[in-house]
């Protein structure tokens, strides 16, 4: 897929990885819709000012989702692709020294991590579509967010690692239903990453995850992570894969 000109929608795209996805993509001079809660800094508006829309979205909403669609459509043209880095992390464990984990709290992950990114990829993937295929018959691309915690969760991450095992899961079944839209769907499961739900790790945490990493003995940069979703968009060859992005880390279980 070709990234210059293309409408691509960004789900979680104010801050971290999605933010990160959104300025490597306006470089490229796509045209990107920010699906988020909260708005961007005025500053990336400024900087990518008509190449950037910016639609307040809660991910779970049906109606907010369609509307952040649409008013990119309007405003870019055919949708041509999605990411999806809405998330949000949660830890506790099943058996707490009182009581047992909370419900509310699991389904809170699995709505946003899990139900979210089912929202957007069907109501992404209806708009993509609708849209023209290129000389190979591509439409578009989907690529999610799941984590290496979908395959080595911690301690006290099950809520989050069942969220992105999910999202893992869905991949090969919807690249394998979309293939008759040209419609190449692919997951990307980062290990540890310089974002701002890690910044407010405390340092023996950040230091425990630095070290079980092989090389570079470091967190991954968004940059890295947005580097690999315009590889995905370019090579059509990637389709129906969870593409690991994690420096080698296997993580222990604690």
């Amino acid at each position: 897929m070709l990234i210059q000109n293309a409408c691509v929608l960004v789900t979680g795209g104010s801050s971290g990885l999605g933010a990160a996805c959104v300025a490597n993509l306006a470089r490229q001079h796509a045209r990107i819709v920010i699906a988020d809660m909260k708005p961007p800094p005025d500053t990336v508006l400024r900087e990518y000012e008509g190449r950037i829309v910016f639609s307040q979205t809660d991910v779970c909403s049906e109606n907010e989702l369609q509307l952040a669609i649409d008013a990119g459509q309007r405003q870019f043209g055919p949708l041509r692709a999605a990411v999806t880095c809405a998330g949000i992390l949660h830890a506790e464990r099943l058996l707490p020294r009182e009581g047992v984990a909370s419900l509310d709290a699991f389904r809170r992950v699995i709505d946003v991590n899990l139900v979210g990114t089912f929202n957007t990829l069907r109501l992404c993937g209806a708009a993509i579509a609708a849209g023209e295929a290129d000389a190979d018959g591509e439409r578009g691309v989907m690529v999610t967010t799941s984590s290496v915690t979908a395959f080595e969760g911690q301690v006290g991450q099950a809520a989050y690692a069942a969220s992105k095992g999910a999202v893992a899961s869905l991949t090969l079944p919807l690249a394998r239903e979309l293939a008759q839209h040209g419609i190449r769907v692919v997951s990307i499961a980062p290990g540890v990453f310089e974002t701002p739900m890690m910044q407010a790790a405390p340092e023996k945490v950040r230091q425990s995850l630095i070290d079980q990493s092989v090389f570079p003995k470091r967190l991954g940069q968004p940059a890295e992570f947005a580097a690999l979703v315009s590889h995905v968009f370019e090579n059509a060859m990637i389709n129906g894969s969870t593409l690991r992005l994690d420096g080698g880390v296997r993580l222990a279980a604690r």
